[in-house]
């Protein structure tokens, strides 16, 4: 793992040094056309991108407008129709490949996320370079993983390598870049996972330096906490950044919306969203690209201060039209500016009401863009490091920890995705849920409720009670008065005591002097209620009742279809914690071998399949292929253990297990 980490180090600053070039290529392309391209030439392929915002100064409004767009027509149909993983800031896509994939990246995301984020950012969409090159230094180091056949805890591993060295490479960060693989994408300290990690990083951090130079990716002045009581003033720089990083979240998710409702097709929506994003441009240029230079003027103070506030709310805006519509681009460079935006808004006002106590504005835009990155990422530690890092300032990093903490507490507070897992959760992929130990405590009764309970009226004579009991298939019996309202069940234990004596009670009980008592259970109550019930020995069906009126009866629930629910639970999970160290699911079909001729399969489900329940199909008997899961393309449910009931839609994915010539020849069934 060291050889391989050490290579992989390569490899992510090889990635992230391409990524550059390709950056600046389409920049010179995009804003200065072939008198551009040679600029880029000139100055050398390996100087540092050039920031749009001076040539879209230079340009006529219209050309402003229509670069974006035409830098989104040619994104959307490339990742529509090639690498549809490349959409988006690309790292919950990895953090998706780790926990579910056991770390299996398709080889073509290298080249076409490479290739449409460099567009992207080349054309002025407001996107930053850090999510591209995860996704890029992740998909090649899955690549070499897969080319070598590791176990999938080493390619776990060994995707972490990629995104570390992609980060370090990028930004001049080797702590960082390690802290980010293992606190964000791995999520696991252990010392067998970090070691290669943190030697990638370092490999990959002394490759870039070689190639771009070893220096800060800005140069600030020199600040410094000037009084004990401005602390007080950096952690309400943070409160304010933790609510400008959940206006951020909201807005990425509230864009995406809005794009997928648009009655237009897929791959044409980051063409509008490029033309939305132009115009703001328009008249506000500094949205363009990553916007390092931007941030850089906000550190040194030399940006008016509503500027600032008016930049604020126009980047928030391009950053989650570009994302939302389907531009490709990472969400770090963002964060960096709204931070800077914020706090050089936040510190102009300050530093003016106490001059002599505080620092200028350009300390609080620092301070500020780590409290927005630790709080839209949920990521405190690694904001930190990584703000130290990209400019060699260590006075700062008091004021800098706390206002990191604070903006995070209260991000989490109001939300409990970052700006990561919520696209995962927004797909039905939830890495932060614990699982309850007590499976019946994460069902529910309102699942499996039985709505033809037997019911019998309470003015039932014994007689009739006794038909019904003889004729039904139920062990209890419900009974309700004149008013339709529950009033107790009829167990077979207590009628049996009464069959003795049938002759003499048969003119004079009835159902209601029958009945025990009302136990019941409301449907949104959890089987672990209902299973506590049948566990006195009592009956073996409970009444289900309305949660918001008792005295109405809606079903009622069957112990044994509890128990049937709990070892259908326990399969799904014990299926689920398997299947990602054993096969790929996001399109890349590979079979496991299981031996014997079997072999194990994620496919998607054939188009002919759409709207058939599996009874009708009848896999099992027609070709001996069982349906063990079925991921559905739908966000609500992500995957489930499927009933012979369950119909195949458009789009779900089928985990099958059957002979190997049966399981290929599933398209022709």
């Amino acid at each position: 793992m060291v050889v391989v980490a050490v290579a992989l180090g390569f490899v992510g600053a090889a990635g992230a040094i391409v990524f550059r070039i390709l950056i600046r290529v389409f920049q010179g392309a995009f804003f200065g056309g072939a008198g551009g391209l040679l600029e880029v030439i000139d100055a050398g392929l390996f100087a540092d991108p050039v920031d749009p915002l001076e040539r879209a100064r230079g340009l006529a409004a219209h050309w402003r407008v229509l670069i974006p767009a035409l830098g989104g027509l040619v994104v959307g149909p490339l990742i529509y129709f090639c690498a549809r993983e490349a959409k988006g800031h690309g790292v919950p896509e990895v953090m998706e490949a780790v926990a579910l994939r056991g770390g299996v990246i398709r080889r073509r995301v290298v080249g076409i996320k490479t290739l449409v984020s460099a567009i992207s950012i080349g054309s002025g969409g407001s996107v930053g370079r850090e999510g591209p090159i995860v996704q890029i230094g992740s998909a090649a180091a899955s690549w070499v993983g897969q080319l070598l056949r590791v176990p999938p805890r080493q390619l776990r591993t060994m995707v972490g390598c990629g995104a570390a060295a992609g980060i370090a490479a990028t930004f001049n960060a080797p702590i960082a870049g390690a802290l980010f693989a293992v606190e964000i994408v791995i999520g696991d300290f252990a010392v067998s996972q970090f070691s290669p990690i943190v030697i990638s990083s370092v490999v990959a951090t002394v490759v870039s330096r070689f190639f771009l130079g070893n220096h800060p990716a800005f140069r600030v002045p020199e600040y410094d906490l000037v009084s004990p009581f401005e602390l007080g003033a950096y952690m309400l720089v943070g409160v304010v950044a933790g609510l400008v990083a959940l206006a951020f979240i909201r807005a990425m998710a509230a864009s995406e919306d809005i794009f997928e409702r648009m009655p237009i097709p897929a791959y044409l929506k980051a063409g509008l969203g490029g033309l939305c994003v132009g115009l703001i441009g328009m008249s506000l240029p500094e949205v363009f690209g990553v916007g390092y230079d931007t941030i850089s003027q906000a550190l040194r103070g030399q940006i008016p201060v509503l500027l600032l506030g008016v930049l604020l709310v126009a980047k928030l805006a391009a950053t989650a039209i570009t994302l939302g519509s389907g531009g490709s681009g990472g969400i770090f460079a963002p964060s960096l500016f709204l931070g800077a935006a914020t706090g050089g808004f936040l510190g102009a006002f300050i530093h003016q009401l106490f001059p002599d106590a505080t620092a200028t504005s350009g300390a609080y835009a620092l301070v500020a863009m780590g409290a927005v990155v630790a709080a839209a990422t949920h990521a405190p530690i690694t904001a930190i490091i990584m703000i130290f890092e990209m400019t060699q300032t260590i006075e700062i990093i008091p004021p800098l920890m706390a206002a990191c903490v604070i903006s995070t507490l209260v991000t989490t507070f109001l939300s409990r995705d970052s700006i990561y897992t919520q696209k995962l959760r927004r797909h039905g992929v939830d890495l932060t849920q614990d699982q309850d130990p007590n499976i019946l405590k994460g069902l529910y009764v309102r699942d499996i409720i039985d709505r033809k309970p037997e019911v019998v009226p309470a003015s039932a004579s014994f007689a009739s009670v006794m038909d019904l009991i003889v004729q039904s298939d139920h062990s209890e019996f419900f009974v309700e008065n004149d008013r339709g309202e529950f009033i107790g069940a009829i167990y077979l234990r207590q009628v049996r005591r009464l069959l003795n004596e049938q002759e003499e009670l048969r003119s004079i009980v009835v159902a209601s002097d029958m009945v025990e008592e009302r136990v019941s259970v409301s449907e949104d109550d959890n089987l672990d209620t209902g299973m506590r019930i049948f566990s006195r020995g009592m009956a073996s069906e409970i009444a289900v009742v309305d949660p918001e009126n008792p005295r109405r009866l809606v079903g009622s629930v069957h112990e044994q279809d509890v128990i049937s629910a709990y070892n259908q639970e326990a399969l799904r999970r014990d299926l689920i914690s398997g299947l990602p160290d054993r096969i790929s699911i996001a399109g890349s079909e590979r079979q496991v071998d299981l031996g014997g001729g079997y072999v194990l399969e994620e496919r998607p489900a054939p188009r002919r399949f759409a709207g058939r329940t599996l009874s009708q199909l009848d896999l099992r008997k027609r070709s001996g292929v069982q349906v063990l899961l079925i991921r559905s393309g739908s966000r609500k449910d992500a995957i489930r253990v499927p009933t012979p009931d369950d119909r195949i839609e458009l789009g779900d994915h089928l985990v099958l297990a059957g002979p190997r010539a049966s399981v290929d020849r599933l398209e022709r069934l």
